[in-house]
């Protein structure tokens, strides 16, 4: 009785003492306890067996055929006045890809008011802590020089106005702020609410200003140039630059096995053309972060324990605005609200006719999750790289901990891929979407509402779901879309800044990114 029961008191202290053992061995072993499982196993296990042709690999991996579309980028509105009516400031928040936008509309506010732009101000984004700047991110005098004829353009205010700052008008109300601009306020707005601002003070500081005007029933010109800022005038930083290349080389001539990158390798390849027949390779943005996650509602198999972390997460951020949804998991899966885990996304780009060998550069964040969640995307793409991968930590060092520039760098890499694939709409998915388009390239929409249906279905076997997939993507892979009333002209930006072509046509290719096509009028 008595071994019984010290037996019996081993058992109820064997959780804490494997807890202890643990705590001080590896941190890492408790979470793998209650790590996420694998959903879809037996998928993964016919993915991994997976074969495609020479015919359907040429066909993946062939360029989006030319649609007929020229890109409109000449902004042919009134020349910039001789007097400025005053300086406009704008502050902007969110990631790189918000400010991108912010960005644009700031310069055609400028215009509207006919006013000088100051560089806008990026503030410190709440959720990465990165205090980036305009100039930290953006080769300013490329975005001068680009619109020196549409928008007089400055990078700091004169003395006379050094005052104005976003300190200044943070501690009281202030007449020279404009606080009260409505979501997608129109030109008109603008002239009857800002410009009297300007001519009794000479400046004029709108804050909040994202999504502060309006994609409808704006003048041609003003459309052009947003597509002007956006597709030519915003150009990232050199070193930005410089380690994009030097990415896209190793991802297109991947160094012999064996042999290790030097340090000093990004100045070797900066200045190499690619080779003739250079490899190919695509760009996943995986979209699966804690934010992400903890906004969806949705379940993604790690138990009470993750549910429970992730509520508490989504009060703490967010305070209530986001609460818990009113819908089933399966209801949130069959209506496409769920993003796709990265075992999903593989799954996905595998059906498609992605195979092995592909080379797959992983543009994102943090994963939540972390590496226990990626093993099910690298098991099926073992070529799987990313910047850390593919830089050593003096080359990234520039952009070591700076949120905005990392993405700065997946953004330039995912603009020179064959393909784009974006896991879940979102601000990157948004603006690679829309710019892609503008370039005529090639980018997988997921399509969320079928996906979801598929995976709820267990007895699916691999050729069913492959063909689904395969068949619910065809008109998703970059075809041309018009933007409807409301709809970003940043993401769709056919119709206002792609004007249509009679055909025969040939292209030209000038540059890494802008795409010129020429006609022969019939």
């Amino acid at each position: 009785m008595r071994g019984g029961a010290i037996a019996g008191v081993f058992v109820l202290l064997l959780p804490i003492f494997f807890a202890s053992l643990f705590s001080h061995a590896s941190p890492t072993i408790l979470k793998d306890l209650n790590a996420p499982k694998f959903r879809h196993s037996r998928l993964a296990k016919s993915a991994l067996l997976r074969q495609t042709s020479n015919e359907e690999q040429s066909e993946l991996w062939t360029p989006l055929a030319h649609q007929g579309w020229k890109p409109c980028t000449e902004s042919d509105g009134a020349s910039i006045p001789e007097k400025s009516e005053g300086y406009v400031q704008v502050f902007l928040d969110g990631g790189l890809n918000q400010q991108r936008m912010g960005i644009c509309d700031a310069v055609v506010v400028a215009k509207i008011l006919n006013a000088t732009l100051v560089i806008p101000q990026l503030e410190v984004n709440p959720v990465w802590q990165d205090s980036s700047s305009f100039m930290d991110i953006f080769d300013v005098d490329h975005f001068i020089n680009v619109l020196k004829d549409d928008v007089s353009i400055v990078k700091e205010l004169p003395d006379e106005f050094s005052w104005s700052t976003r300190e200044y008008y943070g501690t009281a109300i202030r007449p020279t702020r404009i606080k009260t601009a409505p979501v997608h306020a129109s030109a008109n707005w603008y002239l009857e609410n800002v410009s009297p601002v300007l001519q009794s003070y000479g400046i004029a500081a709108i804050a909040p200003f994202s999504h502060r005007l309006t994609f409808d029933n704006m003048p041609k010109y003003l459309q052009h140039l947003r597509c002007k800022v956006n597709f030519q005038a915003l150009a990232f930083v050199p070193h930005v630059r410089h380690l994009g290349d030097a990415l896209i080389n190793r991802l297109r001539n991947p160094p012999s096995e064996g042999n290790m990158v030097s340090n000093n390798y990004l100045r070797e390849v900066t200045d190499l053309k690619p080779k003739q027949g250079a490899g190919k390779f695509a760009v996943l943005h995986l979209r699966f972060d804690k934010d992400m996650a903890a906004h969806s509602a949705c379940d993604f198999g790690g138990g009470k324990a993750e549910n429970l972390a992730l509520a508490k997460y989504r009060q703490v951020i967010w305070g209530g605005r986001v609460i818990n949804s009113q819908f089933t998991d399966e209801e949130l899966r069959s209506q496409g609200r769920c993003p796709l885990t990265p075992e999903e996304v593989g799954l996905l780009l595998a059906a498609l006719g992605f195979d092995n060998s592909t080379r797959l550069y992983l543009a994102s964040h943090k994963v939540y999750g972390g590496e226990r969640r990626i093993s099910a995307l690298r098991n099926l793409f073992p070529l799987m790289e990313d910047k850390k991968s593919l830089a050593s930590s003096e080359e990234r060092a520039l952009i070591k901990g700076k949120a905005s520039l990392l993405a700065a760098v997946d953004y330039y890499v995912g603009m020179h891929s064959d393909i784009f694939v974006s896991a879940s709409p979102g601000n990157m998915h948004n603006a690679m979407v829309g710019h892609r388009t503008y370039n005529n390239m090639k980018t997988i929409r997921p399509n969320m509402a079928l996906l979801g249906q598929l995976f709820l279905n267990k007895t699916l076997t691999w050729p069913e779901f492959q063909e689904s997939v395969v068949e619910g993507h065809k008109n998703r892979q970059g075809q041309i879309r018009l933007r409807k009333p409301k709809q970003s002209l940043y993401t769709y930006p056919a119709t206002e800044i792609l004007m249509v072509l009679r055909l025969p046509y040939r292209s030209v290719l000038f540059g890494p990114q802008i795409i010129v096509y020429y006609a022969y009028i019939m």
